[in-house]
């Protein structure tokens, strides 16, 4: 039987590759394997692929979305941590020249040396991957804080995790993912997915979101680490104010009296929440308070 012409990505064609290797799921590592063609291309449409972009594929399992990939992108680099599914990737991917399999942990690879191995002359890459959930947030926050040549990331995550990163000031899913990932990107949710179109299913929801990586941050601050630490230290406890947040980090640092005079030069009410301010409010808050820390040193 000729499958050069079938889909991985259907349940029997999954089925089968798993069963010929024998390969068992490890829950550990996260695994579940998309069996639904209709979202696969949902995916991939959303990354706008073409022959002189390239695409990293984290964690590519038997490689369902590879195969898409490779049929839409110049070139294919798929990060597998998994050396059992490494025999598997290269046999089924044999078909597609452009594709390289890299096994290793996506947290630990060279990322910049491995784009300049990979995606010479390629005039942008875009991450397009299913990623394990327990660890899309350290994933994502590497790939956008490593300055890639990177046009989208298009994942697929927990839905939850979704919903937080593409927030809006004053709900509750606006946290300190929200500002982090706005700050490097703009999110976009594409399509909710059912647990019923993976092997096996997992027991929660998935979102396909697009984050449209930005060519500079929307907000200029002097200090980026410092307002990501400023941004943290705001969410620390929700339920509490802003002002009682801060004091809590920065009080003994720089005195409360300095302290609010930051929060006042920023033109912030400190009795408002952390869940209220925006990226430029955070901004403001962030320069003020990090001349305040300065002076007291």
């Amino acid at each position: 039987m000729n499958h050069s012409f079938t889909d991985i990505a259907t349940p029997s064609r999954t089925k089968e590759i798993v069963r010929k290797h024998g390969f068992s799921f490890k829950k550990s590592l996260g695994q579940n394997f998309l069996i639904d063609m209709n979202i696969m291309r949902r995916i991939v449409d959303a990354a706008e692929l073409d022959a002189s972009t390239g695409a990293l594929e984290i964690g590519p399992g038997i490689g369902a979305l590879t195969e898409q990939l490779a049929k839409r992108a110049g070139r294919v680099a798929a990060v597998e941590i998994d050396q059992r599914l490494i025999p598997i990737l290269d046999e089924v991917m044999e078909p597609y020249p452009n594709v390289q399999v890299v096994h290793g942990d996506v947290l630990k690879v060279d990322l910049q040396e491995l784009f300049r191995e990979q995606f010479h002359g390629m005039d942008k890459v875009s991450v397009v991957a299913n990623l394990p959930y327990y660890v899309t947030t350290p994933i994502m926050m590497k790939l956008l804080e490593e300055q890639l040549p990177l046009k989208h990331i298009v994942v697929m995550i927990q839905k939850e995790v979704a919903e937080r990163m593409a927030a809006s000031p004053g709900g509750k899913d606006y946290g300190s993912l929200s500002v982090a990932v706005q700050y490097y990107a703009e999110p976009e949710l594409i399509c909710t997915v059912p647990g019923t179109v993976f092997i096996p299913q997992p027991n929660v929801e998935s979102t396909v979101i697009r984050l449209r990586v930005r060519e500079e941050p929307p907000v200029q601050v002097a200090d980026e680490q410092h307002l990501f630490e400023v941004v943290r230290a705001s969410f620390a406890q929700r339920r509490k104010t802003l002002w009682n947040n801060l004091k809590a980090r920065y009080g003994s640092v720089c005195g409360t009296d300095a302290l609010a005079e930051a929060v006042a030069t920023a033109g912030i009410e400190p009795t408002r929440r952390g869940e209220t301010l925006s990226l430029e409010e955070f901004a403001r808050l962030s320069d003020s308070i990090g001349r305040a820390v300065n002076a007291a040193e």
